[in-house]
């Protein structure tokens, strides 16, 4: 059996002959997100040929080139006369793979991370160019052995904790500057740890949802701030799951089953879904509504939400495609916010997002999201609930759209759930207020606005 990160040669796949499909495959995932794609999506079209341990591979190859970008470059850049400027694009993604395989992927041997690499190079630009990513990755590779490897470090103490831990550094300042040095180091870090796959069970008791996985020799353990929730450990292949299969749990981190247990939802409440997609919220909300209206502008995202609430056998929610500026729907008891956002509190999962951030993404975003609610605001019944959410640490995403929104409308006001509903821990003056370096989950906010009779 060959590993997936060994040179073989595979009949009929497209590429240089000898190297590897995987390593073509995570070559054409960076492309596509250098271009603009979303990390997820590329991944999926991308490995969808390969078996499961080559997607494996190529998940852990490309994450952990995300996550340390800017320590790679700084590596690339100092063994490179002329420095990162007189690489090509795709050069460059290719030294970044071939020097992540050889400083974090213990299971690939250096002469295959090397020759892959410049075979690869060699097929896209010529000799010319693989003689100098041999070059560079051979030299890496030899100060590594001797125990020699040094990455230069800037003078400032912010663009150092930048460099180190692979965030711009508008990000890094913004932290540092809320939280201070050492608490932003400690997100910086978590950001670039590996998420792991939490289920919840759905239709069955915790206890039972944990049997039938040890039945299939998987032992889970319990979650911090959601006791019910069970994470699985590192390695498991989701979709082998009998338990998954046949519809008794679903995946979602507890920063997301917080919100949803911090709208705290009347038992046989008509709730609005407004921006669904992907439903994890929707299905956690079910647990207590009647009705859940899941709605989203997009008709593929109905579609592969529909698809998961079949999968569980639920008959409490109703997809539909709705703009949530604009909701087409009778006023309803509750309605759920989930706003797109920057996700600066999901950097971990997508470590794309934060080198395709920009700064002006906050202002256009909290236009956006302030449009959203009060578009939604319309649809809650008087005595009704309106639960605003985002996954961003973001003040101008967060309780500067709430605050902007309570002063603007004066028949909502803040209402923080019943005592015992979230750990007090998560809350903030009533807000739910969910933080990496904290909780050790994905960053969340909610705001639950309660509308007068």
């Amino acid at each position: 059996m060959v590993r997936p990160g060994h040179t073989v040669k595979r009949r009929g796949t497209a590429g240089p002959v000898g190297v590897t499909a995987s390593r073509q495959a995570a070559l054409a995932i960076l492309t596509d997100v250098r271009q603009g794609a979303l990390l997820d999506a590329a991944f999926d079209r991308r490995t969808e040929a390969l078996d499961l341990r080559d997607r494996r591979w190529v998940h852990e190859l490309v994450w952990g080139v995300l996550r340390t970008r800017a320590s790679l470059d700084a590596l690339i850049a100092t063994r490179v006369r002329g420095g990162l400027g007189v690489l090509h694009a795709e050069v460059l993604e290719l030294l970044r793979l071939g020097a992540q395989q050889l400083l974090a992927m213990g299971s690939v041997p250096a002469y295959a991370a090397i020759g892959q690499t410049v075979e690869l190079v060699k097929a896209r630009h010529g000799v010319g160019a693989a003689r100098l990513v041999n070059a560079v990755l051979r030299r890496i590779d030899r100060e590594r052995s001797a125990g020699e490897l040094e990455i230069a470090e800037p003078a400032d103490s912010l663009a150092a904790l930048a460099q180190r831990t692979s965030h711009p550094l508008w990000v890094v300042a913004r932290w540092v500057a809320r939280w201070g040095m050492a608490e932003a180091a400690q997100l910086l870090e978590a950001n670039n740890g590996a998420a792991p796959i939490i289920l919840r069970p759905y239709g069955v008791a915790t206890e039972v949802l944990a049997a039938q996985l040890a039945a299939e020799s998987v032992t889970t353990t319990p979650v911090a701030l959601t006791g019910d929730s069970l994470q699985l450990p590192p390695g498991v292949a989701l979709t082998t799951l009998g338990a998954f299969r046949e519809g008794c749990c679903f995946v979602q981190d507890p920063a997301a089953t917080l919100v949803a247990r911090y709208a705290d939802i009347p038992e046989g409440s008509t709730v609005a879904d407004l921006c669904a997609a992907p439903g994890g919220k929707a299905l956690e909300l079910s647990r207590r509504a009647a009705r859940v209206l899941c709605a989203d502008r997009s008709p593929a995202r109905v579609a592969r939400m529909t698809a998961g609430f079949t999968r569980v056998g639920t008959t409490r929610l109703q997809p539909l495609v709705a703009d949530a500026t604009a909701p087409a729907i009778a006023p309803v008891d509750m309605v759920l916010l989930d706003v797109p956002c920057t996700g600066t509190g999901t950097f971990r999962r997508h470590p794309d997002a934060r080198w395709r951030l920009q700064i002006s993404d906050l202002a256009v975003l909290g236009a956006a999201q302030r449009a959203i609610l009060a578009g939604a605001a319309r649809v809650v019944r008087p005595g009704g609930l309106l639960v605003y959410s985002t996954c961003s640490l973001e003040p101008e995403e967060n309780d500067a759209v709430v605050d902007a929104f309570l002063a603007a409308h004066g028949d909502f006001s803040l209402e923080p759930p019943a005592p015992g509903t979230v750990p007090a821990s998560v809350l903030d003056e009533g807000r739910l207020r969910v933080l990496p370096q904290r909780h050790g989950h994905d960053g969340a906010f909610a705001a639950r606005l309660r509308r007068a009779a």
